[in-house]
């Protein structure tokens, strides 16, 4: 399901972490100028994304890497661009702490739970206990687990055997995904992600300077490395890439065709995409029609 939560609906008690979890990401009571929320930049009709570059945090304040969605993150091992949370316990509360996101320390966010009569009720009868920094990770990370989607069209045709669910250029765009366009090397599985770093070639030192994984691990070989992200709902995250710098599905198959063109002075590009893939403009349509078809059903009722 879309969690949406109006600021004037009627909140009931929240039963379990998840539904603590899914209060917490909608209220602004997280960030230090209780305007912000977790779903300011989450947004939950574009799959847990934004469309912004890079979001705004609170006074406007921005980073320089674009709002992954948070969906589908059941079976994720690391989170961030860069993987520096091992856990999505850890995920959930560095947004908070981070001066350029919400900007609330840990301690100023609990006592603000506390102090609030509602939220003491609700944490004691879920964890019996006040808030915690475990269990208010917990609490948000719950929430995120929750958001799992396996309802696209591509689902209905490949698990269902719905011949009608997709087009006929999605079918060809599904075959160029496992052959071809040599995307299945690096998304596979059921989010269509390793779970690894690559580096596709988006680091040059100059004006695409993000060494990525690197500034984790210290390790020169992760130098523009960054987490492969998975693809279900890709048609509706843009934009794209840990930079948001592409804007389009199409502008993403025509750098993977040929990244040589697009920033030919890449440093340490990936074994797999050092020669051009050799994509016709009707394969790349193809391609891209495939990638439509991994958006859940969810979010074609949304735009009706």
């Amino acid at each position: 399901m879309v969690f949406l939560l109006q600021s004037n609906a009627v909140v009931e008690e929240p039963a379990d972490k998840v539904a603590l979890g899914k209060l917490l990401f909608f209220d602004p009571i997280l960030s230090s100028n209780r305007k912000l929320s977790c779903a300011s930049c989450h947004k939950p009709e574009l799959a847990f994304a934004d469309t912004f570059i890079v979001s705004p945090g609170v006074k406007g304040r921005k980073g320089n890497r674009n709002t992954p969605t948070a969906m589908n993150v059941l079976l994720q091992k690391n989170f961030f661009w860069d993987g520096r949370a091992g856990s999505l316990e850890e995920q959930a509360l560095a947004p908070v702490e981070n001066p350029l996101e919400m900007n609330l320390p840990i301690a100023t966010a609990l006592h603000r739970l506390k102090s609030n009569k509602k939220y003491r009720v609700y944490f004691n009868k879920i964890f019996g206990s006040e808030p915690t920094k475990e269990n208010l990770a917990q609490a948000i990370a719950a929430f995120e687990r929750s958001l799992e989607t396996s309802n696209s069209p591509f689902d209905e045709w490949k698990f269902s055997g719905n011949e009608m669910a997709i087009s006929e250029a999605a079918k060809r765009g599904f075959v160029l995904f496992n052959g071809k366009g040599k995307c299945i090397q690096c998304h596979f599985g059921a989010d269509l992600t390793a779970n690894e770093f690559r580096n596709i070639g988006l680091f040059n030192a100059k004006d695409w300077n993000d060494s990525g994984r690197a500034l984790v691990t210290k390790k020169e070989e992760d130098i523009g490395r960054f987490k492969t992200p998975g693809l279900r709902n890709v048609a509706i995250t843009a934009p794209y890439m840990h930079n948001g710098r592409l804007k389009t599905l199409a502008e993403v198959i025509r750098f993977y065709n040929d990244p040589g063109k697009i920033i030919p002075d890449a440093i340490n590009r990936d074994s797999i995409l050092r020669t051009t893939l050799g994509l016709t403009p009707y394969e790349q349509n193809d391609l891209e029609a495939f990638l439509q078809s991994l958006t859940d059903k969810q979010f074609y009722l949304l735009k009706k």
